[in-house]
């Protein structure tokens, strides 16, 4: 148990340094490139941080065992708003009233709606995933020609590039794309390190295998996130942090049951269309004032936000 619990702890710091890493590779990218961070962070950051949810799901659902990969992307995307930027904001805050994140931020909940609409058809199945990775494309095509629209501008302007605080214009590309590789590998690796062992330690304390899919696999599985948005928020990249949240929510709802439907039908219980999706739903509504009225989520949000997210996996465990 020893090893296991050293084991665990490796995964944490690979992942807080992989979070750093990839923070640092997709600010620097978007300066060199001119595009905006949080278009970046909407497409690089938010993908690299999913993808231990994809291979969890994938897996799961080889492996017969649907429920799981439902509930580890329903559970993660809760963690994501209650945790993810709860426990930042307590840290360092985040100063969200400098993004412009509106139209991401409806695209994020016209995918919760338009999920929980395929939901009720009691199995995300082959019609399901193509319906989910078509709305995937339309956002990422709408990403790109933003990113597009963003050039164009800073071609025809006089002004300096977008001063983006923490960023270095001079950084090599073999060094950014460096950054963008230790990110991308290390995340899903420490994830990986991290929940597996969590996974033992939870046993040996007889908690159940469901138990441990509603709630430590989708705890673990946000941790990437987490430890992007702690490590954008000390360096005060809300854009990134923010863009990161909304990203990745976007992927797993999207991208990771679109995938994992592909190769397999996942039904749905009914305690997702009862209580679990409508808390998801609720927890992203949460993010309206911080993203229409232009307000900072300082340390009393941060408390509020991670409290909530106490009392919901307390709920889940009852």
């Amino acid at each position: 148990m020893i090893l296991v619990w050293m084991l665990a702890g490796l995964g944490l710091v690979i992942l807080l340094l992989a979070g750093d890493a990839l923070v640092k590779g997709a600010v620097n990218l978007s300066l060199r490139v001119g595009i905006p961070a949080l278009i970046v962070s909407l497409t690089i950051v938010a993908f690299g941080t999913s993808a231990p949810e994809l291979l969890i799901a994938l897996n799961a659902v080889l492996e017969h065992k649907p429920g799981l990969a439902l509930g580890n992307v329903v559970g993660s995307n809760t963690a994501n708003i209650l945790l993810v930027l709860g426990m930042p904001a307590l840290i360092a805050g985040l100063h969200t009233s400098q993004c412009d994140s509106r139209k991401t931020y409806l695209f994020m909940i016209g995918s919760s709606v338009l999920f929980i609409a395929m939901a009720f058809r009691g199995v995300f199945d082959a019609l399901s995933g193509a319906v989910l990775l078509a709305a995937l494309t339309y956002v990422l095509g709408d990403a790109f020609r933003d990113a597009q629209r963003h050039r164009r501008a800073c071609a025809a302007a006089t002004d300096d590039p977008e001063d983006v605080e923490g960023a270095d214009p001079d950084m090599p590309w073999w060094q950014i794309f460096v950054f963008l590789a230790l990110g991308l590998i290390g995340l899903p690796l420490g994830a990986d390190l991290l929940v597996d062992n969590a996974s033992i330690i939870a046993r040996q304390y007889g908690v159940s295998d469901s138990v441990i899919g509603l709630t430590l696999v989708a705890l673990g599985t946000s941790l990437p996130e987490l430890a992007t948005t702690v490590m954008a928020a000390l360096r005060r990249q809300a854009d990134v942090a923010l863009g990161n949240v909304i990203g990745s929510n976007m992927f797993n709802l999207l991208a990771i049951i679109g995938i994992a439907s592909l190769v397999g039908p996942i039904p749905v219980e009914r305690e997702f269309l009862e209580f679990d999706l409508w808390v998801m739903l609720s927890a992203s509504l949460l993010l309206v004032p911080f993203v229409f009225l232009k307000r900072d989520i300082g340390k009393t949000w941060g408390i509020a936000l991670t409290t909530l997210y106490v009392i919901y996996i307390v709920v889940v465990l009852s």
